[in-house]
């Protein structure tokens, strides 16, 4: 099974997530390809039996790079005729997650982000098997103040052990199927 590990992050919460699935899916003894996006990247996510797509939460919506990726992903497809009218499914399996602060309304601030990125895998007929959210510290000296008095209360350093430790269970969960 070829197995793909696509994430964003610019705070490194996202980066803590990603990580603990790649060491998990190790441990299993899979292989996989890890690629953080970036400006140049080139991805064929079709090449991959399952995918993790993941990224943080800015503005309710993923990272940029991982936005321009997908925009230039689902045009490649629909041009070449991969997106079909109903979306039949095809063999292929995919998990969502994300990182997030929500400060103003919680998990909510999170949810767009997560279908945004589902779409290209549902569109394309890949089976969405989860959509993990996971909550992250704000980073950034100027907005830290956000990881206190926020919805969820104080989140500072997260995401934390016990969080990454739901992810990895979450992974080994989705490998027994």
């Amino acid at each position: 099974m070829r197995i793909l590990n696509l994430y964003h992050t610019t705070t490194g919460n996202t980066l803590k997530v990603a990580e603990r699935i790649n060491q998990t899916l190790l441990d299993l003894g899979h292989k996989l390809d890890a690629v953080q996006t970036g400006r140049e990247t080139e991805i064929d996510i079709l090449e991959y039996d399952l995918v993790f797509a993941g990224s943080g939460v800015y503005a309710w919506l993923p990272g940029k790079p991982m936005q321009q990726l997908f925009e230039k992903l689902r045009a490649a497809y629909a041009q070449n005729g991969l997106i079909k009218p109903a979306a039949p499914r095809i063999p292929k399996k995919a998990v969502i997650y994300c990182t997030y602060g929500g400060v103003h309304t919680g998990i909510n601030e999170a949810i767009p982000a997560v279908k945004y990125m589902g779409q290209l895998f549902d569109h394309l007929g890949f089976e969405i098997l989860d959509e993990w959210y996971v909550v992250g510290e704000y980073q950034p000296e100027k907005i830290r103040e956000m990881s206190l008095n926020g919805r969820l209360g104080n989140i500072t350093g997260r995401p934390n052990e016990a969080d990454l430790q739901e992810v990895e269970q979450k992974v080994r969960g989705i490998m027994r199927v």
